[in-house]
């Protein structure tokens, strides 16, 4: 982030609280007249909007008109971990047979039949 920008945060903005990534979440200080104040995220390291928790999502979106308790609310045992989008890294997922696996893949099991325009 460069120097106007985070200056122009900090002058304008206050900081609301923090995500367990490390992102940083702001509000408006002043609102625009008759809307709300404006929500920011400030990322930790690559900007990647698939790194806002779900908890934080909703409100930066005004879905939710406080922020999430500190440690976030409380998760349903069925219910996974927030990861960012690993696609394109080395930790994307890659199916059998994918090139970067090994390019093999198994055998086809012949209820295939392809289209024949006649």
């Amino acid at each position: 982030m460069d120097l106007v920008t985070l200056m122009t945060l900090k002058l304008t903005a206050q900081q609301v609280g923090t995500d367990q990534f490390g992102n940083r979440y702001y509000e408006e200080r002043r609102a625009r007249p008759g809307k709300p104040p404006r929500r920011y995220v400030r990322y930790n390291g690559i900007a990647e909007a698939s790194k806002v928790p779900a908890d934080w999502h909703g409100w930066l979106h005004h879905t939710e008109a406080t922020p999430p308790p500190e440690g976030g609310y409380n998760k349903h045992d069925w219910q996974q971990e927030h990861q960012p989008n690993v696609t394109g890294t080395t930790h994307a997922y890659r199916p059998q047979g994918h090139m970067l696996k090994g390019g093999k893949r198994k055998a086809a099991t012949g209820d295939y039949e392809p289209w024949n325009p006649a």
